[in-house]
């Protein structure tokens, strides 16, 4: 079994958890509160004794703070691991294509992966919501149509709430 390394880091947004492999590879990366995507991939880590407290490593701590200092692409070079099903890895691949400064909105990312029925904009939305890496796999880029913060239910910005997401926004413009 690949042992995960648990991490903690601060950041201005407020604590963050890290997840990462042997290899560097970021398997989770959320803010501390609230129930989220990457806190349940942890806990299965921890339940199936794989994971295990240690540093991060300085690739992952220096973009992250290269990113909040407003260098946008310093999370874009580091590897993820994912493990969601294949409209989920879909929905993951095209976020980390958005760039800083932009969003779409959910109808839009459905039809740019091809998915033409209106509704597969809320498929979009729960693989956006699973999404287990916050900041890396950018899905606060995309909100709902209307250009608001939609938090779906189990989102690291809906357990966070959407005031960070609104701070992420407004720090780029």
């Amino acid at each position: 079994m690949n042992t995960l390394i648990l991490s903690q880091l601060d950041s201005p947004q407020g604590p963050l958890r890290l997840v990462i492999d042997a290899q560097g590879r970021v398997h989770a990366l959320d803010f501390t509160e609230g129930l989220s995507p990457a806190r349940r991939r942890m806990g299965f880590g921890a339940a199936q004794g794989g994971l295990r407290a240690g540093p991060a490593p300085a690739s992952v701590s220096d973009a992250l703070a290269r990113y909040f200092d407003g260098d946008w692409a310093a999370l874009d070079a580091l590897p993820v691991r994912t493990q969601g099903d294949a409209l989920q890895e879909q929905v993951w691949a095209a976020l980390r294509r958005i760039p800083a400064g932009r969003t779409v909105s959910y109808g839009q990312l459905a039809r740019s992966l091809g998915l033409q029925d209106p509704r597969a904009a809320i498929d979009v939305g729960a693989a956006n919501a699973a999404n287990p890496i916050a900041l890396i796999i950018p899905c606060h880029r995309v909100v709902a149509a209307t250009a608001a913060c939609a938090a779906t239910p189990g989102a690291w910005c809906a357990n966070a709430g959407c005031w960070r997401t609104n701070t992420l926004w407004r720090r780029r413009r």
